[in-house]
């Protein structure tokens, strides 16, 4: 016999698993998944939201969403698109291939380090031919003490189990990188559930049309993975101009050392971040993506842009 249907009205808590435009499914705390819709334009929402929904005629209704203890996502100077809430780790995946774009890396990290999440690399496919030209490609990240999991996903995912335990973990990367192998290797359910939900919404679309979450299995500890789809490009407008130079880790110990308050780190006389550049303490690759992110941070809180 089926559990009775819960009292129109009556407040439930869950998790967002999957978001399309204004239609979410909602993992309750009671076990059921529930398709929902949300209760006006003033909320924004993404898969690791927690929430309560009431029930209606229809179906679900999102009445609220619980604070966040972070929110990973990207944004230019004219729109935001959120991609999971709650995170506590981003794993980029990455793979042997000559369109990989490191400064996309760069930004995914930046992104990271503005939310207090743990940044990991996923080196995938390390069986082919051009994993030891991936490899050395990568070393710039090691040096910033960023871990790197090599593995091949469609032989064993088991190398980046133990980053994954205990977290709340996003996987994000360009296209092609396997971000779906290894979410179907470590969780096999996942293709299935993904396939379901996306029915329910009504998308008709796979995997990496919209983002998902999935619990890891049981036996491989608590934490839960978002698979996303995969990205060309990663603004990040909304983050702070003054969280962003922190946000690059081997610029922490130089920040407060400027001649200057106000220092931009360009051409200013007695510049920290400048002698560290000369001191090789930062690559001027770096300083020049800082530059970069700083200037469409202050044009997107231009007045009348």
């Amino acid at each position: 016999m089926s559990a009775p249907a819960p009292a129109r009205g009556a407040f439930r808590d869950g998790l967002v698993v999957a978001c399309r435009r204004r239609n979410f499914a909602v993992a309750l705390d009671s076990g059921e998944t529930v398709d929902c819709v949300l209760k006006g334009r003033d909320m924004a929402l993404a898969c690791g939201d927690r929430v309560s929904i009431a029930f209606a005629s229809t179906g679900g209704v999102i009445e609220s969403v619980a604070p966040r203890r972070s929110l990973f996502y990207r944004s230019d100077a004219f729109r935001e698109k959120l991609i999971a809430a709650n995170v506590t780790q981003v794993c980029g995946v990455v793979a042997p291939d000559l369109t990989l774009d490191e400064e996309l890396i760069h930004r995914w990290i930046v992104a990271a380090e503005a939310q207090a999440c743990r940044f990991v690399l996923a080196a995938n496919k390390s069986d082919l031919p051009g994993f030891d030209a991936l490899r050395a490609r990568l070393e710039p990240f090691a040096r910033l003490g960023y871990g790197i999991v090599e593995l091949a996903a469609t032989n064993d995912a088991s190398p980046l189990l133990p980053w994954l335990t205990g977290q709340a973990t996003v996987l994000i990367g360009q296209s092609g990188m396997g971000k779906s192998t290894i979410l179907n290797a470590i969780a096999p359910d996942a293709d299935a559930k993904t396939a379901q939900v996306s029915e329910a919404l009504a998308t008709g679309r796979h995997t990496t049309s919209n983002s998902t979450l999935h619990l890891l299995p049981v036996g491989s500890g608590e934490g839960w993975i978002v698979d996303t789809p995969g990205l060309k490009a990663f603004g990040l407008a909304h983050v702070e101009p003054e969280a962003i130079a922190r946000a690059f880790v081997e610029l922490r110990p130089f920040l407060d050392r400027c001649r200057f308050r106000d220092c931009r780190h360009v051409n200013e006389p007695g510049c920290a971040v400048q002698d560290a550049v000369a001191n090789g303490h930062m690559a001027p690759h770096r300083l020049a993506l800082l530059h970069e992110l700083v200037a469409e941070s202050a044009y997107a809180r231009r007045p009348g842009r």
